[in-house]
């Protein structure tokens, strides 16, 4: 039986800066090849990379919700995770672990029996009914991302009037009821990509400041998505100049965190947008709480 594993450390509540959130696939079929990994070697190398690169979290994956991706057992699931979950224990590195599912009984075993710290859900709980009271009585860092439908009908629910505004209208009801059920620390995610087209992504990025204002931390996972390869006429593996330029748009927006496959590049881009705003910025300033 595995134990939650002491040397993975949980997300602090409050932040100084945005945080770079490294992305590991522990699956065969995620729709950016590089970012696959199928053994505790691999992924103890693209965790140990991560780290080196100045990742500020790690969010582990092991449910591919690309377009077309298979369906993939609870167990199978819950095995890709204990494997992470090694590899992370094999590499020493002790930063906060986030679980990427939509799955309530996958998330409180990633938490409870590997030691996760934050669950990161692509249905914001309306995937699964028992996610929200999970997740209230796990009493950790949640996030919930705007979708519509499943990611196999998502697309037929893209029909907005004014995509930033209804986005944002969308993730404050979640918000209230996440905040209904227990839920204490919510991180809101716009899901550029999920039941978006490629024009309503970029009218979401550019009203991405209405979706800060509803208080709660905003994080953009945009990395080599097809808003971007597809604008570029590029391939995923070509991507990652456009993923720069989009992150530090979402920056300079009021992003807290930048989830992707490319933590070097992330970085710089913070260092960048942050001597924008202060030359000197002060010691200890806390941005918007979780």
């Amino acid at each position: 039986m595995p134990h939650p594993t002491s040397h993975i450390t949980r997300l602090p509540l409050s932040f100084s800066q945005p945080m770079v959130m490294g992305i590991v696939n522990a699956t065969p079929d995620s729709f950016y090849a590089y970012s696959r990994a199928g053994d505790v070697a691999s992924l103890c190398e693209q965790i140990c990379r991560m780290a080196d690169e100045g990742a500020d979290m790690i969010d582990i994956g092991a449910y591919s919700t690309r377009p077309g991706a298979g369906q993939v057992p609870v167990d199978e699931e819950k095995r890709r995770l204990g494997m992470a979950a090694e590899a992370v224990k094999v590499s020493g590195v002790g930063l906060p672990l986030s679980v990427d599912t939509f799955r309530a009984e996958v998330a409180r075993y990633a938490v409870e029996r590997l030691g996760f710290g934050m669950v990161n859900d692509i249905g914001g709980g309306t995937l699964d009914p028992d996610m929200l009271a999970t997740v209230a009585g796990l009493d950790i860092p949640y996030i919930a991302m705007h979708m519509r439908g499943t990611p196999e009908t998502m697309q037929q629910f893209a029909h907005y009037d004014n995509v930033a505004e209804q986005v944002t209208t969308e993730l404050s009801e979640r918000l209230q009821a996440l905040h209904s059920a227990g839920v204490k620390h919510v991180i809101l995610d716009p899901g550029f990509g999920f039941a978006k087209t490629l024009e309503q992504n970029y009218a979401l990025l550019a009203g991405l400041q209405s979706v800060k204002a509803l208080g709660a931390p905003v994080l953009v996972g945009v990395s080599r998505k097809s808003m971007i390869y597809k604008l570029l006429g590029c391939t995923p593996e070509n991507a990652l100049n456009g993923t720069t330029v989009v992150n530090t748009i979402a920056l300079m927006a009021g992003a807290d965190i930048l989830r992707v496959h490319d933590v070097k590049a992330a970085v710089e881009a913070r260092t960048i947008v942050m001597k924008t705003r202060s030359p000197h910025p002060p010691i200890n300033t806390q941005s918007t709480p979780i």
